[in-house]
């Protein structure tokens, strides 16, 4: 990407939906027929989006045999920094369902160095409980207590809250675990994406 300001380069929903699953699923490897049927989009459409954000540097490709494979591209900074405008909106794509569940959850960011939310409760209405990530300092462990018992006092929140509890440490002894890579992968971000960005350039 070589534009002075991010910000200032126009990008489909579709494109940005492109961009934030492939680096998201920093595991897996994607040509553009297995990213349409992932995505449940059109192939052809796809592969010329694919193409575009190669040339805007926000993803790079992969001669494997007869097939192209697209990344993300974690090594340029600027990439990285529209990364971050991206997951930082993501305040604004929670369900209508979660809206009380995020109001509360925000009384987590000042002793948490990031947070997500993830699960089925992301994807629909029609789920048993919220699966919540919380990962903070060992210090912030009584802080984190108290409002946990805080936010179920209040009973706004209507259906229970599982809460994940994890140390930076934490991360780094999970880099194998499937169901830790399926949390990191398909969430929702509530607090602080750039430390999100961080692990992930760690985990790969």
């Amino acid at each position: 990407m070589s534009a002075k300001n991010i910000q200032e380069l126009n990008f489909t929903a579709i494109e940005i939906k492109i961009l934030k699953h492939i680096f998201k699923h920093y595991k897996e490897r994607y040509n553009a027929r297995q990213l349409a049927r992932t995505l449940g989009l059109n192939h052809a459409h796809i592969n010329k989006l694919c193409n575009n954000l190669t040339q805007k540097n926000l993803l790079i490709k992969e001669e494997i045999g007869n097939s192209i494979y697209y990344d993300f591209n974690y090594d340029d900074e600027l990439a990285l920094k529209f990364m971050e405008y991206l997951l930082s909106l993501e305040v604004n794509e929670f369900p209508k369902h979660l809206q009380v569940v995020l109001h509360s959850l925000k009384k987590f960011n000042e002793c948490i160095s990031w947070g997500c939310v993830f699960g089925s409760s992301i994807k629909s209405s029609s789920y048993n409980d919220v699966d919540v990530l919380l990962v903070y300092d060992k210090k912030k462990a009584q802080m984190i207590k108290r409002i946990k018992r805080e936010i179920m006092n209040s009973e706004l929140v209507e259906k229970p809250i599982t809460y994940v509890e994890m140390t930076e440490k934490d991360i780094a002894k999970n880099t194998e675990n499937k169901a830790f890579q399926s949390m990191m992968s398909d969430n929702l971000i509530f607090h602080n994406a750039s430390k999100y960005i961080e692990v992930i350039k760690c985990l790969r």
